[in-house]
Parts: C-alpha cells; structure tokens; sequence
C-alpha cells in the first residue's frame, strides 16, 4: 500500500506544472475578477449554487477548464469531462443515460465539453433534451464566438461567460506562485531574475499554459549550483520561447515609446523606420491586435480624406490578425504599415473633430434647429419641428440653402479639408457646395 503511495507521488511530481498547480478553489483562481469576483454574477451563482448551462468563451490558457472543476467541486456534482476532439455521438449518448441514472438518484452531473465548437451539429443537439430536462448541467469552452459556432437552440439555454486574456500582471503572481508553492518548485531554491519572470509573462500573451509550461522547461533545464539550487538561465530561457528578451514591458515606458516610434515614422512617410519599429514590438511579444487598433486609429487621424482606402485596409489587418496570430500575422501588419507609410496625408478629421469637440462640451445644451427636427407627432408638429425642411432629393443640384448648424455656430468651419491625394477632389466639391450655398449658382 505503502509502494502504491509513493508511485501516486511520484506519477504527481512529474505531470505537467500546469496540472499540479490546478487550483482547486475560487480563493486560489488568478484572473477573471469580472466574473468571480466578490459581488461579480458567477460568484453569486456558485454562492447561492444556482448554476446553469453555460458557455464559457476566452482565449486558450485563461482557466476556462479549471473554472468548471471548481464549480463542479463547489456544486458537489459529478463531473465529466469531455473532449469534442475524440468524442461521437455513441459516446455522447452514453453520458447521457448516465446522468440520467443519476439525476433519478439525486445527483448532479456537470458535463464539461473543451472545445465544444468542434461538435458538429447533430453531436450539439444530442445534448439539447437533457440540458433542457436538467438532466446535466453543460459546461462548454470554446475559443470561438458562440454566436456562429454554437447551434442556436443550444445557445439559448446557456449563459454564455467571456473570459478574457490573463494580464501580465496575472502571469507575475502565477509564476511567483509556482516557485513558492510546494506543488510547484517550493521544495527547490531557483535563482531566477523578475526580469526573466517578465519576460516570460510577455511571451505567454495571457496564457497561463504556456508561461507554466516555459518556466517548467526553463527551471528543468536550469544550472544546478553545488548547494543544490537552479539557476534560470537567460540562454536557456531564449531557447525555451524562441525569442530573444528584448527590453519590453507591455505596461512601461518601452511600451509607450515604440509605439509613439512607429506612429511618427509613418506620419513621416518612412516606410523603412515603420517596418523596424512594427518588428521591435513584435518580436518583443507585443500583442499584434493592439497594433492594429492603433493602425485603425492612424488611417483615419493621419491619413483621412486624402485615401479613404486606409480605414478598411486596417480593419482588414486587423481581422488577418485574429485570423492568422503570430507568427503569421507579422507580414499582414507590415502590408498595411508600407501602406499607410505612404499614403498621402491629411490630418482635416482629427483636427475638425477636436474643434467640434470643444464646442459641443462648451454648447451641450444648444438646441437642435427646428426645420431639421423629426416632426413625428400632432405636438410636435404644433410646436414647428420640421417646418421648413427642404429635402435635398428635390433639388436639381441635391443641395439646398437650408441651416443645420445652431444660430450661435452658424457659417463654423471644423472639416477643412487639404489639398492631399484624394481629399483634393473633396476640397474642390466643397468649395461648390459652399459657392452654391452663398447664393451662386451650382457649378459640375
């Protein structure tokens, strides 16, 4: 009994770190606070042991699994756990009469289904009757939007959870965890920098999978010292992640200033210096949707009018990223910063916008003119909304001398546009629509 014992043991210290280190309780789960923080509607729902089906929707890594077993644990409900990956509908089926069995007998069953968005439609609704009788309580995870991979009538019966990408911060407290905790290494000394524990929180991008299982492979490829202790390595942390640890922090200064770097050398129209400073960030294991939201910033404040083209092309870079991730991704995101290196500029949107601005926050009461005002109503139309409208489909010119701005900014110019690319064709459209508007006559 004893021999059986010590071979549990020893089969335990050598799983994965990510599997010893499971927690076990809410008290010892890091990350989504939105959701099981105190007063947060999954904490209540386990509280008061009010659980339903439900979806839980997040990147890889978050602890979708591990959340289930909790609730499992603190329902004490049976748990099963499933994979969409091996799974048929035989199997299904099979679980199912189970968790009937049981439900008869008074027992909760929690199904858990990882990667429920691989189950094709006839597998999804296998489930259907025995979620909809509380036969089991169902559990899915998936990586993609429920919305378009879940079938709707089983979606309509699950809350569905999203669960989002664990911070850096997240990552610093796990690993420090998994160094002190005796499931972890607390039985060891490990000698490792906070700056390599940094920068194995920036390569793990929110995934906690990956920062245990980089930390595991770095401590057992460590520098065994003569007292006993591990030595981290920064080589050999670099041939565990495959990349170099460039000075970055996602939350510092670094962070700030590469992408203030790349932001002006495309405003500039240097290509070379865009595609460089994209790299730093990159290879430093910056998140690649984050640039590109920066990039949909930038085609519409530095770009604009001059080539209209630019917001979709980042819209697009932006998808290509979530479609593609690193390392894939990288080529898309250089398209469009060559892109955007060389557009024409004109920066008339945000400098309108930001005088427009003004003026609302200081004149937010300003009331709107009444002959653009929807006159729906007898009232309204008693107190004049609408009179006097002039629908500019009527006209010969699809223009009219109508008033739209408020008295007190009548004749304010915000969109001022420049002579730039395209936006010198809307600038010359403007200069007739104004003409026209100051009682001369609509030239083509």
């Amino acid at each position: 009994m004893e021999q059986l014992s010590l071979f549990a043991q020893e089969i335990e210290q050598n799983a994965p770190l990510a599997s010893r280190l499971r927690p076990e309780s809410l008290d010892d789960y890091i990350g989504q606070e939105h959701l099981v923080g105190k007063g947060r509607i999954l904490r209540q729902m386990l509280d008061t042991d009010r659980i339903t089906s439900m979806i839980f929707w997040g990147p890889p890594g978050v602890g979708k699994t591990t959340l289930a077993r909790i609730i499992a644990h603190r329902t004490r409900a049976s748990f099963i756990d499933f994979s969409a990956v091996t799974s048929g509908i035989k199997e299904i089926k099979d679980v199912m009469k189970q968790a009937e069995a049981g439900r008869m007998s008074g027992l909760k069953t929690i199904v858990f289904v990882d990667e429920i968005h691989r189950f094709n439609k006839a597998q999804q609704d296998a489930f259907l009757p025995y979620v909809e009788k509380g036969s089991i309580i169902l559990i899915g995870a998936t990586t993609e939007n429920p919305s378009f991979e879940i079938n709707s009538a089983l979606l309509s019966r699950c809350k569905v959870f999203v669960l989002q990408a664990l911070t850096e911060r997240d990552i610093r407290i796990l690993l420090h965890h998994a160094l002190t905790d005796r499931k972890g290494f607390g039985n060891n000394i490990i000698h490792i920098e906070e700056r390599l524990i940094g920068a194995i929180a920036v390569f793990s991008n929110g995934d906690a999978r990956t920062a245990l299982n980089t930390l595991d492979m770095a401590v057992l490829n460590g520098r065994i010292e003569p007292d006993g202790s591990i030595t981290v390595l920064e080589e050999v942390l670099m041939q565990c992640t495959g990349q170099k640890m460039l000075l970055y922090d996602r939350n510092g200064e670094e962070h700030y200033n590469l992408i203030s770097a790349l932001h002006k050398s495309m405003r500039n129209s240097d290509p070379d210096a865009a595609v460089y400073w994209l790299s730093r960030m990159l290879e430093a294991g910056e998140d690649p949707l984050y640039v590109a939201r920066r990039l949909i910033r930038f085609a519409s404040e530095d770009v604009g009018m001059a080539d209209s083209s630019t917001l979709p092309l980042a819209v697009a870079a932006y998808q290509a990223c979530h479609f593609n991730g690193m390392p894939e991704c990288n080529v898309n995101l250089a398209h469009a910063v060559v892109y955007l290196s060389m557009a024409p500029k004109s920066n008339a949107l945000y400098v309108g916008y930001e005088e427009a601005k003004i003026d609302a926050q200081r004149m937010l009461t300003e009331p709107v003119p009444l002959q653009i005002r929807n006159g729906v109503t007898e009232l309204m139309q008693e107190l004049h909304y609408g009179e006097g409208y002039q629908y500019a489909h009527d006209t010969k010119e699809k223009l009219t001398r109508m008033q739209c701005l408020p008295d007190s900014l009548k004749g304010r110019k915000y969109y001022r546009p420049t002579r730039e690319g395209h936006e010198d064709e809307v600038r010359q459209r403007l200069e007739e629509i104004d003409a026209f508007r100051n009682g001369g006559s609509h030239g083509t």
